[in-house]
């Protein structure tokens, strides 16, 4: 499944923050639980709909957006 076809941006749900289509479940709040030290089990096991497919969305998602970031030009 292609990453478009798991997160989505929609103006109509929570103020267009990307979100896992199908749930109202923010990337944002996928990736803090990541950061506060949850595994990918946990993940899953306290967010049934979030499986390993969408974790490896939201990672590609996040590159992306680092990629697509403006570099600053030091002198």
């Amino acid at each position: 499944m292609e990453q478009e076809d798991l997160i989505i941006r929609d103006p109509k749900i929570m103020l267009g923050k990307p979100i896992y289509k199908g749930t109202r479940l923010t990337v944002e709040l996928i990736l803090r639980k990541l950061a506060d030290g949850l595994s990918p089990e946990e993940i899953s096991t306290l967010y049934p709909n979030i499986t390993e497919e969408h974790l490896k969305a939201t990672y590609n998602y996040c590159a992306e957006i680092i990629s697509n970031e403006l570099l600053i030009r030091t002198s």
